[in-house]
């Protein structure tokens, strides 16, 4: 399993659309769920009175959550098959709770948006679709659940895969795949499902394992944040000094040529260590520790890159920003830490361009702050220089998150745009 490739999927749509039961029996089918686990949920439902297990509560795990049969938190689950490894967030569907999906959203490869086939499109499905094309999520499936509730009647669905299709020419999602479904009874979820022969697609799990998410993921500009320096202690170590931190971008391998950022000084990768020792090459999203063949002044927020390609350094940054807090709203002249990629300083908001409606896409230019789940775009000044690119991209060094110098509170996250 060491070997298999991950996807990361987040979870969308609206009230009650199914999300819990989908993501509870994609565990549950797939072998991922114990014993206990299992007995649990069962003798929850059967004191709730239903004739079989209510798979929701394997990720509502909140007890407001199962008291009201909603979700509130992001609730992140894992389980794999032989082809791939999952990591799941199952995102709230409420209007309230929008910072949520963000959160769940920001590192998804894959979102999964659910409809209620008895409601069609709502306005939660519309705003969760366009907070994924925001966030740049390159595959989107549009999950038709409750099929067994409408006599998994064709019609019905290529009335909602048409309507949400013509929606979907004003957002910028690359893959877009339609799956028809019924999560309660497990139609078209792991199996093809012999209720709806006229489904001529793969079920929701084969598809899952098949999309292609390697080339998403930006190989050809190197880009490492160092995020600590390696100095044993242990005399037989005495020599190694590494460089830790995560791949955000490109292909490193021992040899190449680097250079250090901010210095500007160019060296040459003498190694790369990952958690078993050695290896070739590094490439996103592996975390290793880069030893490099000169001994330069390398700390926590330099970056290493290719000589001639080199991300942008500026302290004056367009930027896209969702207020995370209830405690306050967003204005031109307030001051935050920013916390980008390993990099922390200071920032002052200079001027918040508009506000986005994100049921409608109409920008409000006369707002003059942002609220709590409001979206907007804003100037940032920073007190340092940020070593940036486009989040369109790259998602790593195009994020960051504002925190309350004073409490530590994260207050909001956002993505950079174009200069």
């Amino acid at each position: 399993m060491s070997t298999t490739e991950l996807l990361r999927i987040a979870t969308a749509g609206s009230v009650d659309d199914g999300k819990s039961t989908l993501i509870g029996r994609l565990l549950y089918d797939s072998k991922a769920v114990f014993e206990d686990q299992l007995a649990s949920v069962e003798d929850t439902s059967r004191r709730r009175g239903n004739s079989s297990p209510d798979l929701s509560l394997l990720t509502d795990g909140l007890r407001a959550e199962r008291e009201q049969g909603i979700t509130i938190d992001v609730a992140y689950r894992y389980f794999a098959t032989p082809g791939r490894k999952f990591i799941v967030a199952d995102t709230p569907g409420h209007i309230q709770y929008t910072r949520n999906m963000v959160t769940g959203a920001s590192t998804a490869d894959l979102a999964m948006v659910l409809v209620d086939a008895r409601k069609g499109l709502l306005e939660q499905s519309r705003r969760h679709a366009f907070l994924a094309s925001l966030l740049r999520i390159p595959h989107l499936v549009l999950c038709v659940n409750k099929m067994d509730l409408v006599d998994y009647d064709r019609a019905v669905f290529e009335a909602i895969r048409a309507e949400f299709t013509e929606f979907a020419t004003r957002l910028e999602i690359p893959d877009l795949t339609f799956v028809p479904m019924s999560a309660l009874h497990g139609d078209n979820v792991v199996t093809r499902s012999p209720r709806m022969p006229w489904y001529e697609g793969a079920a929701l799990l084969h598809h899952l394992e098949e999309v292609h998410v390697a080339s998403d993921r930006n190989l050809v500009d190197v880009r490492f944040p160092v995020q600590y320096v390696l100095r044993p202690r242990e005399d037989v170590h005495r020599d190694y000094r590494g460089y830790a931190g995560t791949v955000a971008g490109g292909v490193l391998r021992p040899g190449d040529e680097v250079a250090v950022l901010p210095s500007g000084f160019t060296t040459r990768i003498a190694a790369i260590d990952g958690p078993d020792g050695p290896v070739a090459e590094a490439f996103p999203p592996m975390s290793v520790s880069i030893r490099l063949t000169d001994d330069l002044d390398v700390s926590r927020g330099d970056m290493i890159c290719r000589p001639h390609n080199r991300p942008s350094a500026g302290r004056d940054l367009q930027a896209m920003v969702c207020l995370l807090t209830e405690h306050g709203e967003l204005r031109p002249g307030a001051g935050y830490l920013v916390k980008h990629t390993t990099r922390t300083a200071r920032a002052e908001i200079t001027a918040l361009h508009y506000r986005l409606d994100i049921n409608t896409g109409h920008r409000d230019l006369g707002a003059t702050a942002l609220a709590l789940n409001e979206i907007g775009r804003v100037t940032l000044r920073t007190t340092a220089p940020l070593l940036h690119d486009p989040y369109r991209r790259n998602r790593t060094t195009g994020s960051f998150i504002l925190i309350d110098e004073a409490t530590d509170e994260t207050v909001g996250a956002g993505i950079l745009l174009d200069d």
